[in-house]
């Protein structure tokens, strides 16, 4: 299976959480899994301006991207987070290959509005690095920043980078590994199966909003995309990956609106 796994930043800042999803992931190839991991990061980036004097802005759930951000951008997705998760990957026997959407024009960006300033959105993804990687025998673990071929680089958020990779790379699932234990309705119970439709009702009632309606929009955008399943669940979940795999109903599951229940 062609698998897709995205992992949020909360969950890659506890050692013992990298580590142990770290292992799960490496375990991935053994099955038959073609993976490719996409990677957040937000938590250590407001973490790392904060310690510079630096004021996160957000429009609309975006960072506001000013050329000081865009540095630490570099610096803390496709540096720090990157090579940290590739190195958790390979002391659990991966052979992880740490690039970012930059590389090779893996996702390539134009600016998604000037009030966002070097915000990116990607506009076509060029799969064959990833596609070179996987058949060489490596993991590729994809940082969140996009570029351009004038060689300009641009923050995209995790989401819509997984979205586009998933879609380019034709994955046949795509993982949200997050913090939350799945797509809740009002009374905060987890909905374990949602369809498109589903999705907009939920963000037109104002049930799922700010970044789970994010996530949402990515996630439909995925199945549009061509991506046959999108999971949302609790990256913290004991052996989270293999039970999803295994058909255990863990977090939410996003359909397209033909599929069976």
């Amino acid at each position: 299976m062609r698998l897709l796994i995205k992992l949020g930043g909360t969950l890659l800042d506890s050692p013992e959480s990298l580590d142990g999803l770290a292992r799960q992931i490496a375990a991935l190839p053994a099955s038959g899994h073609e993976t490719v991991v996409v990677h957040g990061g937000g938590k250590q980036m407001t973490r790392f301006l904060t310690e510079r004097g630096v004021e996160s802005r957000f429009v609309n759930g975006l960072r506001v991207t000013t050329p000081e951000v865009a540095d630490a951008v570099l610096k803390v997705f496709a540096g720090t987070v990157n090579k940290t998760l590739t190195g958790a990957l390979l002391r659990a026997g991966a052979r992880a290959a740490g690039i970012s959407g930059l590389d090779g024009l893996l996702a390539e960006s134009v600016a998604l509005s000037p009030e966002l300033g070097l915000v990116g959105r990607v506009v076509q993804t060029n799969p064959e690095i990833l596609n070179c990687l996987i058949g060489g025998g490596f993991l590729p673990v994809v940082a969140c920043v996009g570029g351009s071929a004038d060689g300009s680089v641009y923050n995209v958020n995790a989401d819509q980078m997984a979205v586009a990779c998933a879609s380019g790379f034709r994955a046949e699932r795509l993982l949200f590994l997050t913090d939350v234990p799945g797509v809740m309705d009002a009374g905060k119970a987890v909905l374990p199966r949602l369809t498109p439709s589903d999705c907009d009702r939920l963000i037109a009632e104002g049930v799922a909003a700010g970044g789970m309606e994010a996530k949402l929009r990515s996630a439909c955008a995925a199945l549009t995309g061509g991506v046959g399943q999108v999971l949302i669940a609790p990256g913290a979940a004991p052996d989270v990956i293999a039970r999803l795999l295994g058909g255990e109903s863990l977090g939410t599951a996003l359909v397209p609106e033909e599929a069976p229940c």
